[in-house]
């Protein structure tokens, strides 16, 4: 059984219910990684009975909204723009509950959580996911901010070495919180025929990648892939490559498809709704993503959950999801003939869940939450 907080996030009897203030760029509404686990988070400070109230709020929320719990205000008001934004954080600084905590889920947003803790007199937390974190904010004020926030909570330690060596935060304000999978969401299931022909996958082995075709970033690996999928095509001539997911990359991609020949290998999904997600995992051999700029990796937890032999890099934060090699292959991104020795042995290697992936499950995740919770009040306490 996972360990239970205690009876107050300060160690005693706290002497009300605590009220916590939000700053996401999206979560309910939201699509992708970060909104993903701006959920997690919400869900979980929620779920501490410490907790009075969580006020969220989002600087987008674009999609249909997910289920919330009871203590969640999620105030979609703030989501009109920078000034609504402000308008919306300080009407609730100054009408609201006496906030006892700022939590804020993205870098580009820490300053007004910092002006925010100010007004409240409370601690800040500053999440970290990745490359955002990788290197100085060009705001000079960000960069403060970082600085002097009163805890940082990142989802990966390497996120966290990276951040520390131009943001030297004392490690005894660090703590390191990986993303969550709800692992009841997913299970390894028979493929959908149905789905696999509208694809043109009937009768192919599958490797899969899920995530955003970003033409800026070019960093998931969906090239690398391409590039090398000829020569794995010698060994495994039923291989096929099936990308899901949207971007402004899309049209280079395809152009490497053509140029190496496997246009007819390669699927565009285009982005999926994520009550589909189990279906197209399960039509998938291996997942595999040798990406140069993840600060975690949350899709491969969904893949590991669905029963996929993963591949990830050893350069970013995959390393982490697959636990340094104890879940899935770890290779160099850029080595062309690791790439495909690591696909080939993934496709041959039998699907199944890793027995302790419940190592990130819900179960565990929130007891994290509720100590980087202890640990923000405590150490705004001790600075005062």
């Amino acid at each position: 059984m996972p360990q239970r907080l205690a009876a107050s996030p300060l160690g005693g009897t706290p002497h009300r219910a605590l009220n916590i203030l939000a700053l996401v760029t999206d979560a309910y509404g939201g699509h992708g990684g970060i909104a993903k686990q701006s959920r997690d988070v919400l869900e979980a400070m929620c779920a501490d009975s410490n907790v009075a109230r969580v006020v969220a709020l989002p600087r987008a929320a674009n999609h249909p909204l997910q289920p919330m719990p009871g203590k969640l205000v999620f105030d979609r008001a703030a989501a009109g723009g920078i000034a609504s934004y402000v308008a919306a954080m300080t009407r609730h600084l100054v009408t609201g509950p006496r906030f006892d905590l700022i939590y804020c889920a993205h870098l580009n947003l820490l300053p007004l959580a910092r002006i925010a803790a100010r007004i409240a007199h409370a601690p800040s937390v500053a999440c970290l996911h990745g490359l955002e974190a990788w290197t100085p904010h060009k705001r000079a004020w960000s960069r403060q901010a970082a600085r002097n926030t009163d805890l940082v909570m990142s989802v990966s330690q390497l996120t966290l070495d990276r951040f520390r060596q131009w943001c030297p935060v004392p490690l005894d304000r660090c703590v390191v919180v990986p993303n969550t999978v709800h692992l009841e969401d997913f299970a390894m299931t028979a493929r959908d025929e149905d789905l696999a022909r509208r694809l043109g996958l009937a009768d192919r082995t599958v490797i899969m990648t899920l995530g955003r075709m970003d033409a800026g970033e070019q960093a998931k690996g969906f090239d690398r892939i391409i590039a090398v999928l000829p020569r794995v095509m010698r060994e495994r001539q039923d291989i096929a490559y099936l990308i899901v997911g949207r971007g402004d990359d899309r049209a280079r991609l395809e152009a490497l498809a053509a140029e190496h020949g496997v246009v007819d290998r390669v699927v565009f999904a285009g982005e999926i709704a994520e009550s589909d997600k189990v279906a197209y995992y399960n039509l998938a051999d291996a997942y595999v993503m040798p990406s140069v700029a993840e600060g975690f990796g949350l899709v491969f937890l969904e893949a590991l959950a669905c029963g996929l032999p993963c591949v990830a890099s050893d350069f970013d934060g995959g390393r982490e999801a697959l636990r340094d090699g104890k879940y899935g292959q770890l290779i160099d991104p850029f080595d062309a003939d690791a790439l495909e020795a690591a696909i080939l042995r993934a496709v041959a290697t039998p699907r199944g869940v890793p027995a302790d992936l419940d190592y990130f499950g819900i179960a565990n995740f929130q007891p994290r939450i509720f100590a980087m919770l202890r640990q923000a009040l405590s150490l705004s306490r001790n600075r005062k």
